[in-house]
């Protein structure tokens, strides 16, 4: 290959790579992550009315994203089961499911039956905005709102436990 050749390719390189890096820089301003303030979401849930993440304000509150065909989640599925029924009292547990009909989730729910709020993220838009990569994920939001934990992967009851004590001040 000819010298020129080379430093085109190199030259295309490397404004691939700064328009990534822009792009990436330019987009993360709508996401949030660990310390910063909760985005304040509204998703249907099982009831057909909606749920805000605002109607939680003061509270500790435990976001899940879950997925009835997703392996972990329903082994996670009995600790967070565990979990509600011993703290529910204390700590808010929100289940968020990404693209499943309401009708599955029901199904899902007469094997596990986790007492919590159940909300539909149909289009992943909240997914998004809290960098959710898979299933399942967890979040700990404090009482004032900011995201204080974010875990990849099923969390037993005792794990859940241990993030959401440190903020319950």
């Amino acid at each position: 290959m000819s010298r020129r050749v080379i430093n085109l390719l190199v030259l295309f390189l490397l404004i691939g790579m700064f328009g990534f890096f822009g792009y990436s820089l330019a987009s993360k301003g709508d996401n949030t992550d660990v310390g910063d303030q909760a985005y304040n979401f509204e998703l249907p849930n099982l009831d057909g009315t909606n749920t805000k993440l605002s109607d939680y304000k003061g509270e500790i509150v435990i976001l899940n994203y879950f997925a009835s065909w997703c392996k972990p989640c329903v082994d996670e599925a009995p600790e967070l089961e565990a979990f509600a029924k011993e703290y529910g009292d204390q700590y808010r547990l929100i289940m968020i499911n990404k693209g499943e009909t309401k009708d599955r989730v029901k199904k899902f729910l007469e094997k596990y039956n986790t007492p919590a709020v159940y909300v539909f993220d149909y289009n992943s838009k909240i997914a998004k905005k809290y960098n959710v990569t898979g299933q399942p994920e967890t979040f700990v939001i404090d009482r004032n709102g900011v995201i204080r934990e974010h875990y990849n992967g099923p969390v037993t009851s005792s794990q859940l436990y241990e993030m959401v004590k440190k903020y319950d001040q």
